[in-house]
C-alpha cells in the first residue's frame, strides 16, 4: 500500500499541484462560511480569525499533515446558529456558501487552464501552470459535489434541512454517527467512485465550456 506522499518523489508536479489546490480551496471554502455568517449576524468565526486564508487557521495542523501524507484534508469554522438572522434560512445560506465558493473556484481555474493552454509552449511556465489550473478545477468540482452530500458532516445536510424540515429535528449526535457510517460505506463502495467521478466531471465540463467560449 502506497501513501499519497509517495508522489512527492514519483510525480512532484502532481503532488504539489494537488496539495496547493486542496489547501487553497479549503481555505476559500471556510472563508466563505465565515463571511456569510458575519453578514447574517454571527461574528463567532470572524472573532476567531476565520476571515483569513491562513491554512493553519482554517484547517489546522492535523488536517495539513493528513493532506501532505494521504492527500485528504478538511476545515471547519465555528457558527452560532442562534445568532443568525432567519435562523433556518441563515444556516442553509452559511452552509451553501462553502460549496458555491468551490464551484466559483472551479469556474475560475477552468478558465485559467484553458487560457494558459492557448499560450502553448511559448512560455516555459505555461505547461506546469496549465497542469495546476486543471488540477485545481477538478479539485473544486470534487469538493463541491462532496460537500453537497446530504450527510450531517457536510454542508448539504443543512441545505437539505431547508427543503426537508424533518431533518432539523434529528438529534445532532445521532446524525453525526449515522453520517460517519454512511460516509465510510460510500468510500468502500462503488458509490464513492461515482461521487468522485461526478465531481471530476464538473471540473471537466467547465473546462469544456471555456474551451468552446474561447475557441
Amino acid at each position: 500500500m502506497s501513501f499519497f506522499i509517495s508522489y512527492l518523489g514519483q510525480d512532484p508536479l502532481y503532488y504539489f499541484s494537488w496539495v496547493l489546490a486542496v489547501m487553497f480551496s479549503i481555505c476559500v471554502h471556510e472563508y466563505a462560511h465565515a463571511a456569510v455568517a458575519l453578514r447574517l449576524g454571527d461574528d463567532t468565526a470572524a472573532r476567531e480569525g476565520h476571515l483569513s486564508l491562513n491554512p493553519f487557521v482554517q484547517m489546522g495542523g492535523s488536517s495539513i499533515f493528513m493532506l501532505l501524507i494521504i492527500g485528504i484534508a478538511w476545515g471547519a469554522v465555528p457558527v452560532n446558529r442562534a445568532r443568525l438572522r432567519g435562523r433556518v434560512m441563515g444556516e442553509a445560506l452559511v452552509s451553501l456558501a462553502g460549496p458555491l465558493a468551490n464551484l466559483a473556484l472551479a469556474l475560475v481555474f477552468s478558465f485559467l487552464a484553458v487560457s494558459v493552454g492557448r499560450i502553448g509552449g511559448r512560455l516555459g511556465w505555461a505547461a506546469p501552470a496549465g497542469y495546476f489550473f486543471v488540477t485545481a478545477s477538478l479539485v473544486n468540482g470534487v469538493l463541491f459535489v462532496f460537500n453537497m452530500l446530504p450527510l450531517p458532516m457536510f454542508d448539504g445536510w443543512n441545505v437539505a434541512g431547508l427543503l426537508v424540515p424533518g431533518l432539523r429535528r434529528v438529534d445532532p449526535r445521532r446524525a453525526q454517527g449515522v453520517g460517519l457510517l454512511v460516509l465510510v460505506l460510500i468510500f468502500i463502495s462503488p458509490l464513492g467512485g461515482l461521487v468522485w467521478g461526478l465531481g471530476v466531471e464538473v471540473g471537466r465540463r467547465l473546462i469544456g465550456f471555456w474551451t468552446g467560449i474561447l475557441a
